[in-house]
């Protein structure tokens, strides 16, 4: 994998981009003085080096009814169940993220859910692939 050097202006466009996307490139160049032309032509280069691969949005699950937020390891039941269970979890709505980790399980998954019927659903579905460990969030800190 290649190394990118970026400069510090670079740096900190990045930065006011991850704490705001919605900043136009004309707010950021005069944070960082600089024209609103420049930010976007330096922006467009860190996105064709893939530096920044896209944007995202902030959000509140709860507002929208999926208050549930459970924490998955999954233990696969065979080497022949991983491509159909990537696939089942890629397609799943409720799956937040998947992570294939080292250690104790096969994947990692944080899942949203409206209610414990719907995560009983869901945990019914995962037992076509193997057995899991499902830890509930409490609170998120960070």
């Amino acid at each position: 994998m290649t190394s990118y050097l970026i400069d510090d202006t670079d740096y900190r466009i990045l930065q006011y981009l991850i704490e705001d996307s919605t900043l136009s490139h004309k707010e950021i160049g005069e944070k960082v003085h600089m024209t609103g032309q420049a930010v976007g032509a330096r922006i467009r280069r860190m996105r064709e080096l893939e530096i920044i691969e896209g944007y995202t949005v902030r959000w509140n699950p709860s507002k929208i009814g999926q208050s549930l937020l459970a924490f998955i390891t999954v233990f696969l039941s065979s080497n022949a169940a991983h491509p159909p269970f990537q696939q089942f979890a890629k397609n799943h709505d409720s799956v937040a993220e998947l992570h294939r980790v080292s250690g104790e399980g096969c994947y990692w998954m944080r899942v949203r859910l409206t209610d414990q019927v719907a995560l009983n659903a869901f945990l019914d579905e995962l037992l076509e692939f193997g057995n899991y460990r499902v830890n509930l969030g409490m609170g998120q800190l960070k």
